[in-house]
Formats: C-alpha cells, structure tokens, sequence
C-alpha cells in the first residue's frame, strides 16, 4: 500500500505545468497525426508526454489543432454565438460546433469577458432609465393634482365671497313694499310671491331685477 502510494507521487511529481514547449507541441502533433485522438490521458502517457491529459486536450484544440482559426471574432461569429446561447445557454462544445475554427474555451472567454459585460451595462442603463420616467411621470401627476386644488379652492373662494349688491330685497313683505310703492308712485320691482315662499337664503342677479322690470312696466 506505502509502495503505490509512493509510486502515485512520484508519478505526480513527474507532472510538467507552465507554458508548453516547442519539441513539446512537435511530439503531440505527431502522435495525433499518426495515431489520431483518443483518450486523453491515455494518450498524454502513450506519446511519452509528462502533462495531464486535460493539458494535453487543450493545447491541441486550442492552439495545434490544423484548422483552429486565429484572429479576433467577427461580427457575424458574435451574432451566432449570441443566438446559440440564447438558446442552449453555457454548452460552449455545442455552440463552438457551428463557428468552425473557433473553439469552446476561445467562444466561452470571448462571451464572459466582451458580450456578457455589455449586457449588464445595457440593462443597468434600461432600469435606470425607467426609474428616471417613472420618477418625471410621478411628478408630473403630482403637479396636475396640486394644480386642480388650486383651481378648484380658487373658484370655491369666488363663489363664496359673490354676493350681489341687491339683497335689501330679501325678507321684504311683499304686501306692505307694495303699498309703499303705490303711495310713493315708486315702480315696483319684487315679484308677485308669498312671503312665505321667498327662500331667505337666495341671492338675485341682475338678470332677475331686469326681468322684474320688464314686467312692472307693462
């Protein structure tokens, strides 16, 4: 059991990290070329390299592998990572299916580090733009509100404070003003009602006495 144990570390010890080398790149590209891919850490063992198979993975499919392509990501490349992960969300393998040369690692860093971060910007400016509308329209409403109770306790005050100049009318007795009238030849003005009927707490206009004026003189 100590022996394993014993030959598992120096097994790991063994393990390269770091950049890769040149002879190191000519040996996997050579056994791929003759042999073809397969497992990766088996591979990694048989073409007598002292990297790990996901090492091994990596640096052909993103660096040795013919037909990876170089250069930055087109426009068109962005629309269809865009949409692809739209719709099957973080399989980078799948997405990477359909952008020939590009591979999934490549297609993963370009979307956290380039279109993700422009998402977040766009939304932070689309949430605080609504607060700013929804804020203006809010006062908006408040101003309208304010402005109709300023009407409107305006055009109560009026009404309250008009009272017209003709009020030694109310209350007269209809009969008594009426013989008054007749002994001082005065023309009579009040209406032919009850005194009893004459609401106490009506105020006349002006069109009233003009009426009543139209009718005594006839």
């Amino acid at each position: 059991m100590d022996h394993k144990k014993a030959c598992n570390s120096s097994q790991e010890l063994e393990v390269r990290k770091g950049p890769w080398t040149m002879e190191e790149d000519l040996i996997l590209i050579n056994y791929i070329a003759n042999h073809g891919e397969g497992v990766w850490n088996t591979l990694a063992k048989a073409a007598g390299l002292k990297r790990t198979g996901k090492s091994c993975r990596l640096r052909w499919l993103n660096y040795l592998r013919p037909d990876v392509r170089r250069g930055n990501i087109t426009n068109e490349e962005q629309l269809i990572i865009m949409e692809l992960h739209a719709k099957w969300g973080n399989r980078w393998s799948k997405i990477a299916k359909h952008l020939p040369g590009r591979t999934d690692n490549e297609i993963k860093n370009y979307w956290r580090t380039r279109i993700q971060k422009h998402i977040k910007q766009a939304d932070h400016h689309h949430n605080h733009q609504i607060n700013v509308n929804h804020r203006q329209s809010s006062e908006m409403i408040n101003d309208q509100g304010s402005t109709s109770s300023q009407l409107s306790s305006g055009t109560a005050d009026a009404m309250e404070s008009y009272s017209p100049r003709l009020t030694s009318y109310q209350g007269i007795n209809y009969m008594d003003h009426h013989q008054t009238n007749i002994n001082n030849n005065y023309p009579m003005v009040l209406p032919p009602v009850a005194t009893s009927n004459i609401d106490q707490n009506y105020n006349w206009t002006m069109e009233d006495i003009w009426s009543m004026q139209l009718l005594n003189s006839d």
